[in-house]
């Protein structure tokens, strides 16, 4: 009996000693962890608490008000972490501090931690009433800074949060150990009876099973091969999403390797004027304004259609120039398109045939022969430029858009090794409409010649897989969001768009109060008028009819607002050449009319509509005058007028109404979002958006900023890259695995 048990017990010591040790070492590490993340997360607080009062804190300072300033400071520690804070001059005198700073932090001793050019100082301090987070910032511009803020946190939180995950897993531990006792015990005493009966079976002559040898299949190899590459690296890595980020991602991930991006619009265009001067232009596009950032970050080759008047004068003779203007950060080259078959392949295959199609709007989709054949004869032309632009044979390749569903595929057959990556920037329509399309299985193929497609949304993607499922004879990996068609793999992911944090446009556009006294000057406001906005091209999916009636409603609900209240619609021109288009036009120009008609009155008109182009500093002066933008989209990806608005509004203030039937509102969840089509609801968050209060405009401001600043178009152009590297090294050791199993054989 004693023999027995000093036998299970030579055998439960190990595995108690490695438990005990396993769970010390994690224990440890947990403390460490915790300790960072609680001081990451304290300094990231204190930062953004510094940003989002900077501005008003340097007014309230220069201009000598106090009371007004310790107000300010009392409000901002009204965060339930945010215990303390202090004002210090750049002498390190103490100016104002809030009720409970800690008396022994002074500022003297933090003065030549946050010198000029300094980025600030963080770090644990003891104090009388327990250990506190202290985070030191400049205040106000480089070089010309008053001083500097002292944020202090209460740590008491990650202690406590520490406390109750330690007792946790000391718990686990402990089931874990007496399970595993119980295990070894039971498999011991059943061992022991197995291999007593098989010793009797060899000594009375019976021989055991053989059982067959271990040969890998290649087929098991590369799903561990997939699971390992899905468990890599992580995308979010540390620090902010920036250029440098991305490039640094770029030379990491890609070996540096520049990019080839494809897409019907260019960044820019040159134009003629009527004096024959040349000018640039920024063409008024959603896709534009999230892909011109990160080819800027990554450098390489954007293949576009050169659509202005000037523009193959300032081009070389294949069409290349060096973009954006001033930078040259990577190079442009325009595609001639001839005008009867861009007719085709852009008026008509592309916007009256599969933009309505995609939309879920009460616009029939047209489609014809011809345009089918100009949008076949376009997307072989670009998958041509692509094959003429590769430096290698896997070259990264970035496809924009509804314009090129067949280039993946074409590219594919002239590149089998090319890193393609998708990304359809309008909805993906359920399967039952999309086969309104003679051509819809045709399109599908040409997309799944992508290494990766992404959609704006899980629900696009979903509608995507259906369409597949239902039209291709092809195999759905719905664990890995995958299709294989004739052996080859195609990720079928969401990547949500934003746009570059912070907007360059923003660099050359005054402060708010500035803005917004020009615009009421420009619209002969008086000077406690209210500004109400809408951004769109004028298209029927931005849902600027059932705006105006809004507005309508509002006016006709609220009569004290007539007079004080004007809502500025900027909504430039576009595809006029198509007719549902120039009904829109006549549609908006006589509702425009009816409403001013109705409510306008010595000058004052309710509706300012304006027509014009404009270029990315005016409609961001817009975006800061404004007090509300309202977003109105019928169907929208994503829409990325609702993220520069927000990203504009440094002042934290402002309120974004957003339809709900964008992906955005997905997102910005702090936006009143509407039912654009319930005029009646959207007229009361017009005047919900006029009445709110401005600590709640801020609170929600704020909470919007912060998405945006943090999932903003580097991480999204990051998470397709990354997922292509990922796509690229599984390929290519399938290809040597492959090559190490002919070789066996």
């Amino acid at each position: 009996m004693l023999r027995s048990i000093a036998r299970l017990l030579r055998l439960v010591a190990p595995f108690l000693a490695t438990v005990g040790l396993l769970a010390w070492a994690i224990l440890g590490l947990l403390a460490f962890v915790n300790g960072r993340w609680v001081e990451k997360d304290a300094a990231s607080r204190a930062r953004l608490v510094v940003d989002a009062a900077r501005d008003e804190v340097v007014e309230r300072w220069e201009a000598g008000e106090p009371a007004s300033l310790q107000e300010l400071l009392d409000r901002v520690t009204r965060d339930e972490r945010i215990s303390a804070l202090a004002l210090c001059g750049a002498d390190g005198t103490r100016i104002m501090q809030t009720e409970c700073f800690p008396a022994p932090l002074g500022c003297a001793a933090l003065a030549p931690l946050v010198g000029p050019g300094s980025q600030g100082w963080s770090g644990r301090v003891d104090v009388p009433s327990g250990e506190v987070y202290v985070t030191a910032l400049p205040v106000g511009e480089s070089g010309a800074s008053p001083g500097f803020a002292v944020v202090v946190q209460d740590l008491a939180f990650a202690v406590r949060r520490e406390r109750l995950v330690r007792e946790a897993l000391e718990l686990f531990f402990a089931v874990l150990a007496i399970a595993g006792v119980v295990a070894t015990v039971a498999g011991y005493r059943f061992s022991f009876r197995d291999w007593t009966l098989d010793l009797r079976r060899l000594l009375l002559g019976g021989g055991a099973k053989r059982r067959p040898e271990f040969q890998p299949l290649l087929r098991d190899v590369e799903a561990l091969v997939a699971r390992l590459a899905s468990e890599a690296q992580d995308v979010s890595g540390r620090g902010a999403f920036t250029p440098a980020r991305l490039r640094q991602t770029l030379r990491r991930q890609l070996q540096g390797e520049r990019v080839i991006a494809i897409s019907h619009r260019e960044p820019f265009i040159h134009e003629r004027t009527a004096s024959g001067a040349v000018t640039v232009r920024h063409p008024p596009s959603g896709l534009v304004t999230a892909l011109e950032p990160v080819m800027r970050a990554c450098s390489g080759v954007w293949i576009a259609h050169g659509s202005g008047s000037a523009d193959w004068e300032t081009a070389d003779r294949r069409g290349r120039i060096a973009g954006p203007p001033g930078e040259a950060a990577y190079t442009l080259r325009r595609l001639r398109i001839p005008e009867e078959e861009g007719r085709g392949f852009y008026y008509g295959f592309s916007n009256e045939g599969l933009w309505p199609l995609c939309h879920l709007v009460h616009t029939r989709p047209l489609f014809r022969p011809e345009d089918w054949d100009a949008y076949q004869r376009v997307n072989r032309r670009f998958a041509d430029a692509v094959v003429e632009e590769a430096d290698g044979p896997d070259p990264v390749v970035l496809v924009q858009d509804y314009q090129f569903a067949l280039a993946p595929r074409l590219i594919r057959g002239r590149l089998p090794r090319a890193v393609i990556l998708t990304f359809w920037h309008i909805p993906w329509p359920n399967a039952e409409r999309a086969a309104i399309c003679p051509w819809h299985s045709e399109l599908i193929e040409g997309l799944l010649g992508s290494s990766i497609l992404g959609f704006q949304t899980q629900l696009h993607c979903n509608n995507f897989v259906e369409s597949v499922d239902r039209y291709l004879e092809a195999r759905i990996d719905r664990e890995r969001q995958a299709v294989v068609l004739r052996g080859e793999t195609t990720l079928v992911r969401p990547y949500p768009i934003s746009i570059e944090w912070p907007p360059r446009a923003l660099r050359d556009v005054p402060p708010v109060a500035e803005c917004r006294a020009a615009l009421r000057a420009e619209l002969g406001l008086r000077a406690d008028a209210q500004i109400g906005l809408g951004v769109d091209r004028l298209d029927y999916t931005k849902g600027i009819e059932e705006r105006f009636l809004a507005v309508e409603a509002l006016l006709q609900m609220r009569p004290d607002l007539r007079g004080r209240f004007t809502f500025v619609q900027v909504a430039p021109p576009s595809r006029s050449a198509i007719a549902s288009y120039r009904e829109l036009d006549r549609n908006v120009t006589t509702l425009v009319e009816r409403i001013n008609a109705r409510f306008g009155r010595g000058g004052w008109l309710p509706i300012a509509l304006r027509r014009s182009h404009h270029e990315p500093p005016e409609v961001f002066r817009h975006y800061r005058a404004a007090d509300f933008c309202h977003v109105g989209s019928l169907a929208d990806g994503m829409n990325l007028v609702a993220k520069e608005f927000v990203a504009a509004r440094d002042d934290g203030r402002g309120v974004l109404i957003l339809s709900s039937f964008t992906g955005a509102a997905r997102e910005l969840s702090e936006a009143l979002v509407v039912n654009p089509y319930d005029t009646t609801q959207s007229a009361q968050a017009m005047a919900a958006a006029l009445e709110m209060p401005v600590e709640e405009q801020q609170a929600r401001m704020t909470a919007m900023r912060m998405f945006v600043a943090e999932f903003n178009v580097y991480r999204w152009a990051e998470r397709m890259l990354v997922d292509g590297a990922r796509t690229r090294r599984s390929v290519r050791l399938r290809e040597r695995l492959r090559q190490a199993a002919g070789m066996e054989d």
